[in-house]
């Protein structure tokens, strides 16, 4: 039988630690594919290239793994895989890993993120992974190890249709994680601030900051998990449908 295909993006850039760490931690599982962005996109969220063109370059980045940078987005790269550079239908997409949690309310804004969800859009079982630390020489030795556990098990059993897996892990190495708990998504937000300030011809500009702010004080979240040791897993769609609100909205009578 064909070996699985397995099809890695991030959103950190070809050249960050964390996807080289995803390459070598997806090698055995299947023949890896690797299209990635030329250069850090994140907070890009599902953002995608219309106005001008992209580029697509083959690059000897990992050993004996085709790979691609894209000028694009996340999206892009998925988009442009499917398209242009894979001879099938991957049988895996898995995003990461990222510099940087992803759980919460950050799964809206995130490139990781967003590339799993388009993978998924097209029809492709899709895991985005990130690690709660955003320090360049992060440790990924946990990740690697969880990464590949999960794809496994994606591998052998598939996902529900429209559905992809949110995967965050602490800060740490590997034995100091308590395990892996599946979760749902924390109800959390950023507060954002905006520093104002002055340029050198005295108009105004704009640095974004803030807080993140999690009043959810539930035991079975992306946040409690992390905060507590443990990998999070959280189901996760592409399906914004209010669907509690369609009863109320037909009470309405338009």
């Amino acid at each position: 039988m064909e070996q699985p295909l397995i099809l890695i993006t991030n959103d950190d850039g070809i050249t960050a630690p964390g996807i080289a760490a995803l390459v070598l931690s997806m090698k055995s599982l299947g023949k890896v594919i690797v299209v990635a962005p030329d250069s850090p996109q994140s907070g890009m969220g599902h953002a995608i290239t219309m106005n001008h063109p992209l580029r697509l370059e083959k690059v000897s980045i990992f050993d004996g793994v085709e790979a691609y940078q894209c000028s694009g987005t996340p999206a892009d790269c998925v988009k442009l895989a499917v398209d242009k550079v894979m001879h099938r239908r991957p049988d895996l997409l898995v995003s990461g890993i990222n510099h940087g949690s992803n759980s919460s309310i950050n799964v809206i804004y995130s490139g990781t993120m967003s590339a799993a969800v388009e993978g998924a859009i097209e029809g492709i079982a899709a895991i985005g992974i990130s690690v709660n630390d955003y320090n360049f020489d992060a440790d990924f030795t946990a990740a690697m190890h969880y990464a590949k556990l999960i794809a496994t098990k994606v591998l052998e059993n598939g996902l529900p249709v429209g559905t992809l897996l949110n995967v965050n892990l602490p800060k740490g190495v590997l034995s100091e994680i308590k395990g892996l708990k599946i979760c749902r998504q924390a109800k959390a937000k950023w507060v954002e601030e905006f520093d104002e300030r002055t340029d050198p011809h005295n108009r105004k500009y704009y640095w974004l900051s803030g807080k993140f702010i999690n009043n959810d004080k539930g035991d079975d979240t992306d946040e409690w998990a992390i905060e507590n040791g443990f990998v999070s897993v959280v189901p996760t769609q592409f399906d914004l449908t209010a669907h509690h609100a369609i009863a109320t909205l037909n009470t309405w009578n338009f």
